[in-house]
């Protein structure tokens, strides 16, 4: 039986591994981790359906509006992302990632997916089922605490 303790210890392993993996991947396009939490994010949100806005972004990561500026005008200067006006509603503005950042993406993170694949190839639907409502419910769990966390003055 695995305890809650060896349960913890290995996702902060995993944390630290994948964000040093993701650093790497960083140094080598000279982005900040900032800039590359950003990009994460606007992926994600793109990937559900639900296109990110300054303004969500800016929430999300706990910025200012002026931080957030910060961050677009950079990744958008890398040619990652760009603004773009709403199909829906031309009074707002959707991040959008550009194919360049897709396609370098995909080069680096590829033999990682690929690792992972192969790693995982031993686990049952039903196992893998399992990992996945482990991990959703541990996200939750992080970020309800991290809600309740008093606010310190930026």
């Amino acid at each position: 039986m695995v305890d809650n303790s060896t349960l913890v210890r290995l996702l902060r392993q995993l944390t630290v591994e994948t964000d040093r993996f993701a650093e790497i991947f960083g140094e080598r396009q000279r982005m900040h981790r900032t800039d590359l939490n950003a990009l994460a994010l606007i992926m994600d949100a793109r990937w559900g359906g639900e296109p990110m806005t300054p303004g969500r972004l800016a929430e999300a990561m706990n910025l200012s509006p002026s931080a957030t500026t910060s961050v677009l005008d950079r990744l958008e200067a890398s040619g990652h992302v760009q603004r773009a006006r709403s199909a829906q509603d031309r009074r707002k503005v959707e991040l959008r990632v550009n194919e360049k950042a897709l396609r370098l993406g995909r080069e680096f993170f590829s033999p990682l997916d690929e690792a992972f694949t192969e790693a995982w190839a031993g686990f049952s639907d039903a196992d893998k089922e399992v990992v996945a409502r482990f991990l959703a419910v541990s996200v939750d769990a992080t970020v309800a605490v991290r809600a309740a966390l008093p606010e310190q003055p930026r």
